[in-house]
């Protein structure tokens, strides 16, 4: 289905993968692991035959069903359901159907039997692709992911963020694809939403490759792992399940140290008896002789395994302001006919944590973007408190100007910074050297993030809006991410999913959208959000999730 053979994967000059081989045969489903930034989504691209491989060759037998961190975007009136319908080529024998029934109803009585054999052509071509049976169950796939027969007549243009990646899923899920291509596929997913993804990616005939930091899902799904190792330009290939795929991983780290440390010991000794030797010159020959053993017994064992580098996230000292720097009255917005916010009231109180909680498209992301004054409500306002320093992270990444590199993008964010520090800055958070250089439309989903978070530093914001902040991060960097959170003394304001997130919040107060009622923060809402294991106080998570002191 798919067979890769010596193939060099890069981004401009950098090379992150070298001659890599592989075959993906119906049933193998892989778990495509590794760091941020190492080449993951870009190795998918190249799978997808939307990139090149720089060396090498990707052979493809059957069809390949792709979605992307950020899916292309759909014409926004198409509707829901004929851009599901459309993987199979179903919305146009739908509309040509309805026009065939329209058509043989309004028929004169002459031109009626013109009209039936019409409508016969096109109830056929119909159910050549599937029917009234493939409608079915694009409507089961569509509810399964958490939209709802009432969404799938309203326009794609109409959506929220998460619900408009719920329809590409959807679409690549429906299409029955050969080979599935799943980059972050529980991105915007509730608990119930996962859950049946789980079922349903568990029972797919075909291959897959899927990356994703869900490592619940990662276990309940895969039977191969690859993890990409951007140190050596490698794809190691594990033959087993996500659990003895760690299982085996640790093992592998714990020979590779117990070998290193006899082998350093060893030539430590001969290095010192060769040093004692090479002061006699009837034994400077023995001790040369002794210092390249010692080399060569070094240089015979494998390293140990490298842990990556971890940013390091802060949050803005938040700047003085007044008792309550921001809120809202009576917030109306509507998308068509379809109404979104309706009479919503709110006040952030100067260090206050309110976390906004509801289903997709309840207007959960619609609310930050009005508050931030990135759209307009249509009825009520925004109320600007004395002192008001908003900083906005976007779900979608709209922050960032993806033309300009990524230092221009911090630069952007905080003029009064000098190219010095603005280096250190983005060195802080992993963008190293060329990293810098980069235009941000190439950057991973959870370089994305990183770069967002890092034009947030200098802000001296004291009110942060942040929608789902902790999508595309692998376990270590949400961890910094949940623990810049959970010491910033500002305000905060927080969409997610994410309920370790929620825990490193501490919110005092929530609001349930689209009720638009606002509460003081209890256990019982916790069940509102995807349930997702917490790491334990003191513990950090390494590039696959394990936990560690």
């Amino acid at each position: 289905m798919l067979t890769v053979r010596g193939a060099d994967v890069r981004v401009g000059a950098r090379l992150l993968l070298a001659g890599i081989s592989f075959h993906i045969a119906p049933g193998d489903r892989i778990g495509l692991v590794g760091r941020n930034g190492a080449g993951k989504s870009t190795l998918m691209k190249v799978l997808a035959g939307q990139e090149r491989p720089a060396a090498g060759t990707v052979t493809v037998t059957g069809s390949v069903g792709h979605l992307a961190q950020d899916p292309r975007a759909a014409d926004p009136a198409t509707t829901v359901a004929d851009r599901i319908l459309a993987a199979r080529g179903l919305d146009r024998a739908v509309r040509d159907l309805r026009a065939a029934e329209a058509a043989m109803a309004e028929a004169p009585a002459r031109r009626l039997d013109r009209a039936m054999a019409a409508y016969a052509r096109a109830e056929a071509a119909f159910q050549t692709r599937g029917g009234y049976a493939a409608e079915a169950e694009a409507a089961r796939v569509a509810a399964g992911l958490g939209l709802p027969g009432r969404v799938l007549d309203r326009p794609v243009g109409e959506l929220s963020g998460g619900q408009r990646r719920r329809v590409e899923l959807a679409r690549i899920l429906f299409s029955r694809h050969d080979t599935l291509l799943l980059d972050e596929p529980t991105n915007h997913l509730d608990a119930d939403s996962v859950g049946w993804l789980r079922g349903f990616l568990a029972g797919h005939p075909g291959g897959l490759v899927l990356i994703s930091h869900d490592t619940d899902l990662l276990a309940a799904t895969v039977n191969r792992v690859f993890h990409l190792d951007p140190h050596r330009a490698a794809l190691d290939v594990h033959n087993t399940g996500w659990h003895a795929y760690l299982a085996q991983r640790a093992a592998d780290d714990r020979r590779r140290a117990r070998e290193r440390a006899n082998a350093e010991r060893k030539a430590a000794a001969l290095r010192t008896q060769a040093d004692r030797m090479r002061a006699n010159v009837a034994t400077a020959t023995a001790a040369r002789n002794m210092a390249r053993r010692a080399d060569r017994m070094l240089a015979g064992t494998e390293p140990v395994r490298r842990t990556g580098r971890v940013a390091r996230i802060r949050l803005p000292e938040p700047a003085p302001c007044g008792r309550t720097p921001l809120g809202a009255v009576s917030l109306t917005k509507a998308y068509g006919t379809h109404q979104v916010l309706t009479g919503v009231d709110l006040a952030v109180d100067r260090g206050s944590r309110l976390v906004v909680l509801g289903h997709n498209g309840a207007g959960k992301s619609t609310l930050m973007r009005i508050l931030a004054g990135r759209e307009t409500p249509d009825a009520g306002r925004v109320v600007r408190g004395h002192g008001l320093r908003l900083g906005y992270f976007d779900q979608e990444h709209e922050t960032l100007d993806r033309a300009r590199t990524v230092r221009e993008n911090l630069a952007a964010a905080a003029p009064h910074l000098t190219d010095g520090e603005v280096r250190r800055v983005l060195g802080a958070f992993l963008f190293g050297g060329d990293d810098a250089d980069k235009p941000a439309g190439v950057l991973s989903g959870g370089e994305k993030t990183r770069l967002a978070l890092a034009r947030l530093v200098h802000s001296g914001a004291n009110v942060l809006l942040l929608d789902e902040p902790t999508n595309n991060l692998d376990p270590a960097s949400r961890d910094e991410v949940l623990a810049a959170v959970s010491g910033y003394p500002g305000a905060i304001v927080m969409v997610t999913h994410d309920a370790g997130a929620v825990e490193a919040l501490r919110p005092g107060r929530v609001l349930l959208l689209p009720e638009g009622e606002e509460d003081l923060w209890s256990a019982g809402h916790a069940a509102l959000i995807a349930a997702e294991p917490v790491p334990g106080r003191g513990r950090r998570r390494d590039d696959h999730g394990n936990l560690s002191r």
